[in-house]
């Protein structure tokens, strides 16, 4: 028997005998020739099966093949004839490992609750297929970005005794006798531990937001990404957003051309991307939206409607920075000029794709923190280890997170934030 290879390794092994082992994904024939389209998880290939070079029981076997069953077939490797650098393979033997039942999910359109009743048989189709594997290069090109930075990756916990932002989105549990117990929202504050051993710290992981939405942007469990820097000002903080932003795009442009191009997804629009980003404030960010006819004020967060608004005046990314501060969170540090603002920033993807980024120079003074979190009536004894952290050498720093999510939907062009994940987890919805 031939060796074994991967689809996506397939043109070194041209005119060569090889062996594929995966699932059919689509098959047709005229009669004296078949052209099976094989998925072997890497990558997908081109079968072409013609009768008179086969032995009549591999002929009999090709014509029991169902769509999804799983096989292994045997053949040389050559160049399409009309298509240059694509190979297909010419096929000498076919062994049916399963044969599949009928498939449930058929060519044709299927409504959006049947295909997620069925999402772990969905992840099979091209466009799903495509989505995972350009998730999957953005989770290693953050990795390679912050390890070329000199971050260590670290872990935070899932459950917590407290929430950074309140507690009225996070789903509660009883622990044990110890009384109420959270689902994390967020591991920023004890990455802001770590920073005074490491310097620079990042976590990656799952996150939960129990808020009752239905929106197109909404999961109530999803991936996170958060940064921490010491000695990172708001500046430094935006600057390697920037290189981030970047760095992972030119990772997906470089290894998911195939899958953008299955998805359909306008390549042009994320080669542009380059920093600097633009940049305006919160203030400016409510007169541009008021002029087009929103009726955000000074003193609210941007909804949907706003990021579309501003994206058709913005064409790149664009920063808003300059928040106020009654909207943001306790732990962002005051602009010195002007106590009612922080240094935060949110970062708006361009093509009306909304929010990426969240991020903000931390307050650093014990007795400043100290104050807003009573303004902001936060049970102290709770969070007496966060203030610890000022207390004990503290120092100027910075963070942000992203969610990956939210990423992957920009990035790869989908409309729906429910398809970037395997198994999505939404307000009606918790099966497969």
């Amino acid at each position: 028997m031939s060796e074994h290879v991967l689809v996506c390794n397939i043109k070194d092994y041209a005119g060569k005998s090889v062996l594929i082992k995966g699932w059919v994904h689509n098959q047709r024939s005229s009669g004296k020739i078949s052209f099976i389209q094989v998925r072997d998880g890497s990558g997908y290939i081109q079968a072409v099966a013609n009768r008179g070079d086969l032995k009549e029981e591999c002929w009999n076997t090709i014509n029991e093949i169902t769509r999804e069953s799983s096989i292994m077939i045997e053949g040389s490797v050559s160049e399409h004839p009309k298509k240059k650098g694509v190979f297909e393979l010419q096929v000498s033997d076919v062994m049916i490992i399963a044969k599949s039942e009928p498939f449930p999910i058929e060519k044709k359109e299927h409504g959006p609750d049947f295909l997620l009743q069925n999402r772990h048989l969905w992840l099979r189709s091209k466009k799903q297929w495509a989505i995972q594997r350009i998730r999957n290069t953005i989770i290693c090109a953050t990795y390679d970005f912050f390890m070329g930075e000199n971050f260590i990756k670290v872990d935070t916990p899932i459950i917590t005794a407290s929430s950074c932002e309140g507690t009225t989105t996070l789903f509660e549990l009883e622990y044990f006798d110890l009384g109420k117990a959270y689902l994390s929202q967020s591991g920023q504050l004890y990455l802001e531990a770590l920073i005074s051993a490491h310097g620079k710290v990042f976590d990656f992981g799952p996150v939960f937001r129990a808020e009752k939405s239905k929106t197109r942007k909404h999961l109530v469990e999803f991936w996170m990404m958060d940064a921490e820097m010491a000695f990172y000002e708001h500046e430094d903080n935006i600057a390697i957003q920037e290189r981030l932003v970047c760095s992972i795009i030119r990772q997906v442009l470089k290894i998911n051309q195939k899958e953008l191009e299955i998805l359909g997804r306008d390549i042009s629009k994320l080669d542009s991307i380059s920093p600097p980003f633009e940049r305006i404030t919160h203030s400016e960010a409510v007169k541009i939206l008021q002029k087009k006819g929103s009726g955000i004020t000074e003193d609210v967060d941007l909804g949907a409607n706003d990021e579309s608004l501003l994206a058709d005046v913005f064409k790149g990314p664009l920063f808003i920075e300059r928040w106020p501060a009654k909207i943001k969170a306790f732990y962002m540090k005051r602009c010195p000029d002007d106590y009612n603002y922080v240094k935060a920033s949110d970062l708006m993807a361009p093509e009306g794709f909304g929010e990426l980024i969240g991020g903000s120079q931390r307050e650093d003074d014990y007795d400043l923190l100290l104050s807003r979190m009573k303004e902001e009536n936060m049970p102290i004894d709770d969070f007496q280890w966060y203030l610890d952290t000022r207390r004990y050498g503290s120092v100027p720093h910075s963070g942000f997170g992203y969610g990956l999510e939210r990423l992957v939907t920009w990035i790869t062009g989908i409309e729906h934030i429910r398809e970037t994940i395997p198994f999505p987890r939404m307000l009606y919805r918790f099966y497969p």
